[in-house]
């Protein structure tokens, strides 16, 4: 299907794409499955993850124009990945907690990375550049605290009037605070958006009747 809409006689759109064209294109549609999870519905959490396998059939056949690798490469890239860090699955390790199965991944993944041109020198390498603030922060957090290099949480909130930076450093406090929780600074932040815009929306929707009720004679 994606070497006919590439071909000379397919689509004009589907022809002028490249890799730097689409980067957004999977992000967008990364976020719509979300709302379909969310819905729960079925139907279009299916729909939802068709646009997405699109996104990855599309790069594949791309990367099989140029003779890099074809969407069959790719899967069986994944396949033998997930087997080799999964020695505790496919093998004879021992990974019985979830603690346990992460601190193992992150092992064999440093090790799989030493020596090429993707080693990742430092414990912070490897977060995503276009992660959203809140989730880059966790993301930091995160690999902070494994690698000892976090330390302590940032300072507490403290009352004022505060700055630029101030209210940045208030933030990250503010997403480390939840952390140690085992909360999502992320999910809790969209689901105070969602309750806010939902009141929000109930008091538009009593403004717009009482526009609409007739006026007494």
């Amino acid at each position: 299907m994606m070497a006919r809409l590439r071909s000379p006689t397919g689509c004009p759109w589907d022809r002028e794409q490249t890799h730097r064209s689409l980067r957004f294109h999977a992000v967008e549609e990364v976020y719509e499955l979300l709302d379909a999870i969310e819905s729960g519905d079925d139907h279009e959490l299916e729909e939802e993850l068709g646009d997405l396998l699109l996104q990855v059939v599309f790069h594949c056949q791309l990367a099989r124009e140029r003779g890099a690798f074809d969407f069959e490469r790719v899967a069986r890239r994944i396949v033998a990945k997930l087997i080799h860090r999964h020695p505790h699955v496919f093998g004879n390790a021992k990974a019985r907690t979830v603690d346990a199965v992460w601190a193992q991944w992150e092992r064999l993944k440093r090790a799989e990375k030493l020596g090429t041109r993707h080693e990742r020198p430092s414990a912070l390498d490897g977060i995503p550049r276009h992660l959203p603030s809140l989730l880059r922060a966790e993301k930091l957090l995160k690999k902070g605290r494994k690698s000892g290099l976090a330390g302590d949480d940032p300072a507490p909130l403290v009352p004022g009037r505060p700055g630029n930076t101030s209210v940045g450093r208030q933030l990250f406090a503010l997403v480390a605070w939840a952390q140690r929780r085992g909360w999502s600074a992320e999910e809790l932040l969209r689901q105070e958006a969602q309750r806010v815009e939902r009141r929000w929306r109930r008091k538009e929707q009593r403004q717009v009747g009482r526009a609409k009720r007739p006026a007494k004679d």
